[in-house]
């Protein structure tokens, strides 16, 4: 990892830079896939399938055989947990659910606000190395507890055309109602145009690779809804001298070990911790199955010594990390200040693990600095409000005389006359 002593306010900038990603040629070719999904629907999956995922499917969709034997397959275990975190992510997601507004904004004008479900919701879970059951959680229950009437969920099949068990029992368990083995760029088409087989949704969810996250970008555009913009993971831990660097560096490869292309930051007023964080990643690194892909990611990562909590927190909220971690004994001070951040892990004893996985909080969270402007995934990305009012013939009375001037003063004069009219009648 890259250490920086006390850099100037003016370094800023860079520091807080994520790995840049070539993406020269990518989105022509993620159009090309785009194009021959909408044009030639299950025939060109069936074909993208045999070509990017080395699988010959005879059917898109996954069987009620498939889904009862992937349970049996599941350990009894893993079930366990899988239903453990479920609840509590659901009991979390649950309280979310909006209430009704309704308020009387001048004498007889009444106007309230309504949360429906989207009806189809799409949600895209990456395979490979890492199969992403706990994904599956985080999408699937929200959407469920939002009331959402289809849930439609991808994911690439291994090379024997199966999906892994654990996803599909998963699944099963939040609820989704529609499988189908479907991986990277042609997923996404499948789900943002519909085929013969897979339904079209109004929104799509879920983290994948550059050609996911293209596709996603490109649809969005004109034919579906999309969660958020997604990059690589990433993490900032803030620490103090009496943090415990072993908790600290596990941190920071907890996040490391996703993907070569991911980022961590440590910020910290203590030059001797440094050192010390330093010699626990180098001796945890070593016992890592997935070292090779955590040292890329650390090529990328930096320990950054800062003069106080000030300067740190300033940092910090200017880098707006997906996950932040803050293990100092003043945490929840430091909490109060933290503006930007997808999701936030205070105290020694809550590691980003908990988040990702069963504390309740979703995972699905905003990347590359978009935690400025964007939420996590929560109950709302599943909803849509609708805005309503009725004005009785006092409240037209009342209000009426203030729409026309409006009106005329933007030189609209139907808009005006359809309260004139009224008025008139009265």
């Amino acid at each position: 990892m890259n250490t920086i002593l006390n850099p100037d306010r003016s370094q800023w900038s860079e520091l807080t830079r994520r790995p840049a990603l070539s993406v020269s040629g990518l989105y022509e070719r993620v159009q090309a896939v785009l194009d021959k999904v909408r044009n030639d629907g299950d025939s060109a999956l069936l074909a993208l399938e045999e070509q990017f995922d080395h699988v010959k499917l005879s059917s898109l969709a996954v069987s009620q055989q498939e889904l009862d034997e992937a349970a049996d397959k599941v350990p009894a275990e893993l079930k366990q947990a899988i239903q453990r975190a479920a609840a509590n992510i659901q009991k979390f997601h649950q309280a979310q659910l909006p209430k009704m507004v309704e308020v009387e904004t001048s004498t007889g004008v009444r106007c309230w606000q309504k949360a429906v479900p989207i009806s189809k919701v799409g949600l895209y879970i990456p395979g490979g190395t890492a199969p992403l059951f706990s994904t599956v959680l985080m999408l699937a229950i929200p959407a469920r507890t939002a009331g959402c009437q289809d849930i439609v969920l991808c994911t690439p099949p291994g090379p024997d055309g199966h999906v892994n068990p654990a996803i599909l029992y998963a699944a099963q368990v939040a609820g989704v109602n529609r499988f189908f083995k479907l991986g990277g760029s042609q997923a996404i088409a499948a789900m943002a145009y519909g085929t013969e087989s897979v339904p079209k949704v109004s929104k799509i969810f879920g983290p994948g690779n550059p050609y996911v996250t293209a596709a996603k970008q490109i649809v969005s555009l004109k034919d579906v809804a999309i969660d958020m913009p997604a990059g690589p993971s990433e993490v900032l831990v803030i620490a103090d001298a009496k943090a415990n660097p072993a908790f600290v560096a596990a941190d920071l490869l907890s996040q490391a070990e996703h993907g070569r292309d991911s980022q961590v930051i440590m910020l910290t007023s203590s030059r001797e911790f440094i050192g010390k964080v330093e010699a626990e990643v180098e001796r945890q690194l070593a016992l890592l199955p997935r070292c090779d892909i955590a040292k890329d990611a650390l090529a990328n990562s930096r320990l950054i010594l800062l003069e106080n909590d000030d300067r740190i927190v300033e940092f910090s909220n200017l880098y707006a990390p997906e996950h932040l971690i803050i293990q100092t004994e003043n945490c929840d001070e430091l909490a109060q200040r933290v503006v930007n951040a997808g999701s936030v892990f205070l105290g020694p004893y809550s590691p980003e693990s908990a988040g990702d996985y069963a504390s309740g909080t979703n995972h699905t969270l905003p990347t590359s600095g978009y935690a400025k402007a964007y939420s996590g995934v929560n109950i709302d990305s599943f909803m849509r409000k609708i805005t309503f009012q009725k004005l009785s013939k006092d409240g037209l009375k009342d209000l009426g005389p203030i729409i026309e001037t409006m009106a005329a003063g933007e030189f609209l004069d139907a808009h005006k006359n359809a309260v004139t009219v009224r008025l008139k009648s009265l």
